[in-house]
């Protein structure tokens, strides 16, 4: 088993390949990515328009990528703040976005129950802890403030001072999500195409190095890695997440740290951490800290950052002031637009979804419903939600990119370190 695969894929056992593109071929939508956005893209294609002849073109496998790799949270979370929101779109769109968001935790579960995809889904919600003063200043001005006494209830953390809670969040196992999505597209008639790397994307033309796929639609479905095509470097920043997993606890490890309803876990730092327990009582713990690659490099070597995964082993020691064997570490990219912004649309027959900053599961779900809308033509309420035709501002040209990502990185480090001695 490849040691670069994800703790959830290894799970799974050998991963069989599907057969790649065999050669020139002409369809009606062209899925470029087998992670969450171009196979729930797929998905509800099919449903609807089950006469398009669809294909998904994956460089790997489904779910190599951050799909089979992420956190497993499946949450109602937005990078953008709902006051900025508001602002923007106003407070009746701004509520809007949200509550599709929050629709779409439910989504995933009711169609991996109505699929039969045994994805480890339990909606417990999600708590962030405030542990620090500074913290505890954040947590207190959210509606959704939790005191101690309930935040530690949930998640026996060391230090607690409050918190918040959301129940707009599902832990999962995100490997079995993704592979099971994969086979329920194919029941729908959708073809897919692994081990086919795309080369570049135009107007209804797909290159790949198996072949050129010609489409009505192409749909640009790739995250992380869409700085890989040509034309596209500065669209999205890829930036590393990392994650560590730990043994099997015993029920008296679980007593003390808690989370019995799977509830999922971070704190209020500004260098973001996540956590989960897994179904079958692993702990699996993540964060961000690694750097960002010069020219939007991507690259294997990438998903392994020994500091990085020393500091997350040190932060879930603070946490629960207990060492915890740490069975298997790695991680990839997730991708990151200039504003924050997710988007998805369609303009001359060339559709995307993306940008997700790292709360993807559920947005991708939300996102594939619009593409599919958009797409068929359906004229839907998701179609006017304010991410949908949204351009984000490219990123700066390198070396200002690499000096710019690199140089918030460290500030946010020192702002957290601050906040502990204050």
């Amino acid at each position: 088993m490849d040691p670069h695969l994800s703790f959830w894929l290894q799970s799974l056992g050998p991963i069989e390949h599907r057969a790649p593109l065999p050669g020139d071929t002409s369809v009606d939508v062209a899925v470029v990515g087998g992670g969450y956005t171009g196979l729930w893209t797929a998905y509800y294609l099919a449903v609807a328009a089950p006469h398009l002849r669809i294909v998904v073109l994956e460089a790997e496998f489904c779910g190599f990528g951050a799909s089979g790799r992420n956190g497993g949270w499946c949450s109602g979370l937005f990078p953008v703040p709902v006051d900025k929101l508001a602002r923007r779109y106003g407070e009746d769109r701004a509520e809007a976005m949200l509550a599709a968001l929050a629709g779409a935790v439910d989504e995933v579960g009711r169609v991996a129950a109505a699929e039969g995809i045994d994805c480890d889904y339990a909606k417990g919600g999600t708590i962030s802890l405030a542990r620090p003063r500074a913290q505890l200043r954040r947590a207190e001005s959210s509606p959704d403030f939790i005191d101690a006494a309930t935040a530690v209830k949930m998640c026996g953390a060391s230090g607690v001072l409050g918190g918040t809670y959301s129940a707009d969040c599902a832990a999962l196992h995100p490997a079995k999500l993704v592979r099971g999505l994969a086979e329920a597209v194919e029941r729908r008639g959708v073809t897919i195409f692994e081990q086919t790397r795309v080369r570049s994307l135009s107007r209804g033309l797909v290159d790949t190095d198996r072949g050129t796929v010609r489409a009505t639609t192409v749909v640009r479905a790739l995250e992380g890695y869409t700085a890989s095509l040509p034309g596209h470097r500065r669209t999205l920043a890829p930036v590393y997440s990392l994650m560590i997993a730990t043994e099997v606890l015993d029920a008296a490890t679980w007593e003390r740290i808690g989370l019995r309803r799977r509830e999922t876990f971070t704190d209020e730092r500004h260098l973001i951490v996540y956590g989960q327990r897994t179904a079958d009582d692993h702990l699996a713990f993540g964060g961000r800290g690694a750097p960002y690659h010069f020219g939007s490099a991507v690259k294997p070597a990438f998903d392994r950052v020994p500091p990085v995964f020393a500091a997350l082993r040190r932060t879930l020691r603070e946490f629960f002031g207990i060492d915890l064997e740490i069975v298997h570490e790695w991680g990839g990219p997730l991708a990151v637009p200039r504003d924050w912004m997710p988007s998805a649309g369609i303009r001359d027959g060339l559709a995307w979804s993306g940008g997700y900053v790292g709360d993807g599961v559920a947005a991708a779900n939300l996102g594939g419903r619009t593409l599919a809308d958009l797409i068929s033509g359906q004229l839907s309420e998701r179609v006017t939600l304010p991410w949908v035709g949204h351009r984000s501002r490219r990123w700066e040209p390198e070396p200002i990119r690499w000096l710019g990502i690199n140089a918030a990185l460290h500030a946010t480090t020192a702002q957290d370190a601050w906040e502990r001695l204050v």
